[in-house]
């Protein structure tokens, strides 16, 4: 399991790539505030956006996830765990003010990348509405 990459996938750069081109800027592989040993693969931090991108095997995909024959109930118990630990995560983000975005690994980068430039214009836009209410008075 040492071998297997837990950052920089192929569908994370593919992602980052495409919402770099778009001029969007954000932070990669940052710390979960408050949790330690746990990272947002994109984060847009003055937004409070988190983007995660989960692998299909190791987050339990519902349409491609598999069940190892080998060692099975082992496995079984460390895939239940990491899904468990992404609900934990997404649920400590949430309840600090973020808005989270999980994709699955096997989905179109153009499709994430446009959804994420959706919601960051959406929350930028938002947090503009406020600011300026605070000014007005």
């Amino acid at each position: 399991m040492s071998k297997q990459v837990s950052k920089d996938t192929a569908a994370e750069l593919a992602v980052r790539r495409l919402l770099h081109a778009a001029g969007l800027r954000y932070r990669v592989e940052y710390p979960v505030p408050g949790m330690p040993r746990r990272r947002i693969d994109v984060a847009f931090t003055s937004i409070k956006l988190a983007v995660l991108i989960d692998g299909c095997f190791w987050h339990g995909c519902p349409e491609h996830a598999t069940q190892p024959k080998a060692n099975a109930q082992w496995w079984r118990q460390k895939l239940d765990r990491n899904m468990a630990r992404d609900a934990e995560t997404t649920e400590h983000l949430m309840a600090a003010g973020w808005e989270v975005l999980r994709f699955w690994e096997h989905e179109a980068p153009d499709a994430v990348a446009l959804r994420v430039a959706e919601i960051v214009q959406r929350r930028r836009a938002a947090l503009a509405g406020r600011r300026s209410k605070g000014k007005a008075r």
